[in-house]
């Protein structure tokens, strides 16, 4: 076996459902296998795709035992070459697979890699590489001096904001989101530490395959991450949790630092913590007096797509401004930025995924004007929409 694709859930049965179309349609060609562990999802996760995916192996837990344990689980029962880590929330091209398979063959000194991450607004989503989080690291990037700083080589360091973001780079630490690994890195150096619970494992993991002699590297092929911007990461549970897994990381691997080096660290934790408990309050309490705006989407796709999302936006959203062209992907492969089709008073593209690949979705998306549109998908077969903070059935 070549691959071995692991993805942890836990009720987010349709980005799951798009998740595992996108990797069925990569992994054509190849010797792929999948891993579905579900922690105990309340949304009938696995009745609901096991039917659809018969060719991906369930495990279903009788806890949430987190996100370590639960990739755990299945590298264990895997057989590929390599290892790809991925998250239920993110669609990869039809050649993103591939394009990683062929490189870690040409880099035997490759011990993980990571892909190109667009938010949905088609940006580039920094956290795609990241350098190590020694203190210093760290420092700079809970005092805002990373943030003020992105492409110095000194205080950016934490984003690597300095590397070309087009280019193959080597970088130390994976997104847990899309972390390609080769299995005879992780036979050596271990497997995910099962202590992280939650957030933190991806950099113990990274820094680990470092230290057993092997380079990570960062990849410019394009995937789409849907939850890389719209999680509420200024969220008290967020945060908390993030630098609660980056203490871990620190008594776990620079203990020899001195107490005047971790104060610093352990003070920043409660204190952002705190703040973002504050600002989410606020803001929690802002959305809830507002009433909620009108989508304003431009539907591309078949016209049975168009139909079927015209007769659900005439019902639930008459108020929005709303366009829709009929195109494929042989026909319009231009998509939303052919000739003619005004982009202005539109906040949503949404693609029919049955008539354009992926990888064309993605590839007009990055071309999109930054912050001008954010991209949903729909599935005629499924009827299902998918925004980047919400999912709606038509059915």
């Amino acid at each position: 076996m070549t691959l071995s694709v692991i993805i942890v859930n836990y009720n987010v049965k349709y980005y799951l459902e798009q998740c595992l179309e996108s990797v069925r349609r990569a992994a054509e060609g190849l010797q792929v296998e999948v891993y579905v562990v579900d922690n105990l999802s309340t949304d009938d996760s696995i009745p609901y795709l096991s039917k659809r995916f018969p060719e991906v192996t369930f495990v279903e837990n009788k806890e949430n035992v987190g996100f370590a344990r639960a990739n755990n689980q299945a590298i264990r029962l895997s057989t590929g070459k390599y290892v790809l880590l991925l998250n239920p929330d993110t669609i990869v091209a039809e050649h993103t697979l591939g394009d990683f398979v062929r490189f870690m063959d040409e880099h035997p000194e490759a011990g993980g890699a990571g892909a190109y991450m667009l938010r949905t607004d088609g940006t580039f989503a920094p956290e795609s590489r990241r350098g190590l989080p020694t203190p210093f690291v760290a420092f700079c990037k809970m005092s805002g001096l990373a943030s003020f700083f992105p492409k110095s080589r000194v205080f950016g360091r934490y984003y690597m904001g300095y590397l070309d973001e087009n280019e193959v780079n080597e970088m130390e630490i994976i997104s847990g989101a899309y972390m390609f690994l080769r299995r005879e890195a992780l036979d050596k150096v271990g497997l995910l530490d099962e202590d992280f619970f939650m957030y933190g494992e991806d950099i113990d993991l990274s820094y680990r395959i470092l230290k057993g002699g092997y380079k990570n590297y960062f990849l410019p092929t394009r995937m789409l991450h849907y939850k890389g911007e719209s999680t509420e990461k200024s969220s008290y549970r967020y945060v908390y949790t993030f630098y609660q897994a980056m203490r871990l990381f620190f008594r776990k691997h620079y203990a020899h630092y001195s107490f005047l080096v971790s104060l610093p660290i352990n003070l920043a934790i409660w204190a952002r913590s705190f703040l973002a408990y504050i600002g989410n309050q606020f803001r929690h309490r802002k959305r809830s007096a507002a009433e909620p705006a009108p989508m304003n989407m431009l539907v591309v796709g078949s016209p049975l797509m168009l139909e079927q999302m015209r007769t659900w936006l005439n019902r639930c959203q008459p108020r929005g401004n709303h366009r829709f062209v009929e195109g494929t992907e042989d026909t319009l492969p231009a998509g939303h930025l052919a000739k003619g089709i005004a982009l202005a008073g539109y906040d949503t593209v949404v693609y029919d995924t049955d008539s354009y690949s992926y990888a064309c979705l993605l590839a007009q998306l990055e071309k999109t004007p930054a912050n001008s549109l954010r991209v949903a998908t729909y599935s005629p077969a499924t009827k299902v929409l998918i925004t980047e903070t919400a999912v709606y059935t038509l059915d």
